[in-house]
């Protein structure tokens, strides 16, 4: 009971606290400690509650040195993941005795997130090497070879010129993501017209469909009240969708806007506004579906890039959407084309 009013504050520490005396006896465990080891009888020894071997010499290390010990351990069942284990041995004046504070801080989330900034690097490494790489072969080759003949230097700067604007639409997207992320925990509370929005970006990309053979239909259901959002955001949202809708839809056939009400949506308190873009394309096979909003995550690496695509589109797309509280669905059948809805909280 003295055990407990001493070190009972304990209980309000978030990362798991053990508390042992010099017998490795566990007099305190906060309830972090019991949510994440199970829980246990206090006084009985420490290999009862876990029997990794790492953890069990920690702590012996710590009772006979008497100085603070740390190190990272991974533990099995039910713990499950690695921890900073810090163990600190002090004397309680109160109590009169020697204790070790076991402190666990679960690193599994600081790990993943650590894995997907090397993997990003790694990733946006790759997409600049090698329009870097091609820029760099074709002036060798105008130096060299090509350096006298005209026609072959017209088209290689073409060529460089594709490459290059390739990279700044690459630096742009990952700006733009940048950007987005920086701002998710903030609510966006400016006004903005969804449909005199959609009818903006169907205007501004008509003339790519047309070049393409392909053309822009935009349905509006009903009238639509203005909702809390950044309208640069949502501007962004429609382009990116409806560029992907155009590029990856069938010749001769049409991109289609749908804009309605919903009283209803999954994942949203009260009425939404549904915006579906849906393309008549060769459809995505269901094992990519998952993956699509990952970033640099392409169903055709080759394709993709022969068109201009970045391959962080859908990212910005559904880094946007978080951070107007909204909700992206995607659903396609292959050989009849992809439908992905946005629903935003009105």
């Amino acid at each position: 009971m003295i055990v407990e009013k001493r070190f009972g504050h304990l209980d309000f520490v978030q990362e798991a606290v053990l508390i042992l005396n010099e017998l490795r006896e566990v007099v305190f465990g906060n309830r972090a400690a019991a949510d994440r080891f199970g829980e246990y009888n206090r006084g009985r020894n420490i290999v009862q509650l876990t029997r990794n071997p790492q953890f069990i010499e920690l702590i012996n290390s710590a009772l006979v040195s008497r100085k603070v010990m740390q190190q990272t351990i991974v533990f099995g069942e039910p713990a499950n993941g690695p921890f900073d284990v810090r163990v600190s041995p002090f004397q309680d004046e109160t109590l009169g005795e020697y204790f070790l504070l076991i402190s666990l801080r679960d690193i599994n989330e600081v790990l993943l997130a650590q894995e997907m900034r090397s993997d990003f690097v790694a990733n946006v490494s790759h997409e600049l090497r090698s329009p870097l790489s091609s820029i760099s072969g074709f002036i060798e080759t105008l130096k060299g070879p090509a350096k006298e003949d005209a026609k072959a230097r017209g088209r290689f700067l073409d060529l460089m010129e594709q490459e290059a604007n390739r990279m700044v639409r690459l630096i742009a997207d990952l700006l733009s993501l940048s950007k987005v992320q920086a701002s998710g925990r903030s609510v966006p509370h400016a006004r903005v017209d969804i449909t005199a929005l959609a009818k903006q970006v169907q205007e501004a990309l008509e003339h790519q469909a047309t070049e393409q053979g392909k053309s822009i239909d935009l349905i509006v259901s009903e009238s639509i009240e203005e909702i809390s959002g950044n309208p640069d955001e949502l501007m962004q949202v429609f382009r990116n969708l409806l560029e992907n809708a155009i590029k990856y839809s069938a010749p001769n056939t049409a991109v289609t806007i749908g804009l309605s009400k919903r009283q209803r949506a999954v994942g949203i308190a009260g009425p939404a506004v549904e915006i579906r873009v849906t393309d008549r394309g060769d459809g995505i096979a269901p094992q990519h579906l998952p993956r699509l909003t990952e970033r640099f995550y392409r169903v055709d690496s080759h394709r993709s890039r022969s068109q201009g695509g970045t391959g962080l589109g859908l990212a910005i797309v559904k880094h946007i959407i978080l951070h107007h509280r909204g909700r992206l669905k995607i659903e396609s059948e292959v050989g009849k084309g992809s439908t992905f809805t946005v629903f935003l909280p009105i």
